[in-house]
């Protein structure tokens, strides 16, 4: 977290200062889980792609007498390979496309990542070089404030407002009002509360 959200929760700056420092330590050799399938799935074609090149080699081992069927058959395997090839790309295309709306989906506060994406339309978008989908920011907008969508929205993340003590003070003192509270209000609040002297 940066700190300008650690101190929107109502964090003291230096803590806030403090936690953010460290959590820029602990995420200095973080991979995004996108760039991480990216790189995964690149591996499994490769090795896909290798075992396949294996067989094709040893097959055109059996041909070798005649020179037209080999033409052939190596001219068939360069169209297979174009096509996987082709394949693969558009494969890594749409994760990232993929990646990108529910990333973004997931800032917007979205309650239900698949309900959402069913409402988008996302033919013929592409991601941008910042990771962002073009038009997406848009389309998110106005489901988000239509009146049979907005419900997929969740409100932003509420501000957490703690207490702290006036310096010099016991902080095991009691800081809420007990007397308006019933019994079972009283006994649930010194169980969660042992140390607090009433």
């Amino acid at each position: 977290m940066k700190k300008e959200e650690i101190l929107a929760l109502g964090v003291a700056e230096d803590v806030a200062q403090k936690v953010a420092e460290a959590s820029e330590r602990e995420l200095k050799g973080y991979i995004p889980k996108v760039r991480f399938d990216e790189v995964n799935e690149a591996k499994k074609n490769a090795e896909a792609l290798l075992k396949e090149r294996d067989e094709q080699l040893e097959n055109l081992k059996k041909t070798t007498g005649d020179s037209e069927a080999m033409k052939k058959q190596i001219s068939d395997l360069q169209n297979a390979n174009k096509a996987a090839a082709d394949e693969f790309a558009a494969k890594i295309k749409q994760m990232q496309l993929d990646n990108a709306v529910e990333k973004a989906i997931t800032e917007r506060n979205g309650k239900n990542v698949t309900a959402i994406k069913a409402l988008l339309n996302l033919q013929n978008t592409e991601v941008n070089e910042d990771g962002t989908v073009k038009g997406l920011s848009e389309q998110l907008e106005a489901l988000s404030k239509a009146e049979d969508s907005s419900f997929l929205f969740g409100p932003k993340i509420p501000e957490v407002r703690g207490f702290t003590p006036a310096p010099g003070s016991d902080p095991t003192q009691v800081q809420t009002d007990v007397s308006k509270m019933n019994y079972s209000q009283l006994s649930a609040y010194l169980e969660a509360n042992p140390d607090v002297k009433i």
